[in-house]
């Protein structure tokens, strides 16, 4: 049996899994979705990158669990890698769903498509949050109306410090085993830094043909992937 934690990406809380959870536990696991600090019923507590970090090596610790697989979506992959390392030999494996990942040194911002100075000033012109996407945002990624219209509903402002603080690893993240999930109406190829270690032995890649929210669009299917990830 595994005990797979679950975190969700920018403005997202624990609900975002609730098409994903009850399918793996009826598969025989244990199941976690963690809502990280800042966001959703926790929006009131301050957050800042680090503080994420220690939301999901707390929640293992503190449940003591063994056999975890850590999935992290989007934004979130950022801390679940650092958590990843600092859980030692609970860690089954890591997967990464859609997410970015941490790079020692770099913040969320750093690798934002406009640059680091443009994200940060958005921050700073939504008084130190990032808001949430409007319904616009989120066509083509194959995401029916009243999908959309529960993302909307259920976004918190995202906390900024968690945005542009940077991570910190203790060594490469590359010997995390780890899966890759690429949702490819997002996208059809990983960043450079995540197709960097895909060509190491302990990463893979697999693919879903949705968009970016598949915990929304695709919960089924994201469930199968998240259970062969556990072996």
């Amino acid at each position: 049996m595994a005990e797979f934690v679950l975190v969700a990406g920018a403005w997202l809380g624990s609900w975002a899994w609730d098409e994903v959870a009850p399918q793996l536990r009826a598969a025989g696991h244990g199941v976690h979705p963690l809502t990280l600090s800042g966001l959703a019923e926790r929006r009131d507590a301050p957050a800042g990158q680090q503080t994420h970090v220690r939301d999901i090596v707390g929640e293992i610790e503190r449940r003591d669990l063994r056999d975890v697989v850590l999935v992290g979506h989007s934004y979130s992959g950022i801390p679940v890698g650092q958590a990843a390392e600092r859980i030692g030999d609970r860690l089954t494996r890591v997967v990464f769903v859609d997410a970015e990942v941490p790079v020692d040194g770099l913040s969320f911002a750093s690798g934002w498509w406009q640059g680091r100075e443009v994200f940060e000033a958005l921050i700073a012109d939504n008084g130190g949050v990032w808001p949430p996407l409007a319904a616009a945002e989120f066509d083509g990624q194959g995401l029916a109306d009243e999908q959309v219209a529960r993302l909307i509903e259920g976004a918190t402002p995202h906390p900024g410090a968690t945005l542009t603080e940077p991570a910190v690893l203790d060594r490469p993240l590359g010997e995390v085993p780890a899966t890759y999930i690429k949702c490819l109406l997002d996208g059809p190829e990983p960043n450079d830094t995540v197709a960097g270690l895909l060509t190491g032995e302990q990463w893979r890649l697999v693919t879903m043909d949705t968009g970016h929210w598949p915990m929304f669009s695709q919960p089924t299917e994201l469930a199968r992937l998240l259970l062969a990830a556990a072996g």
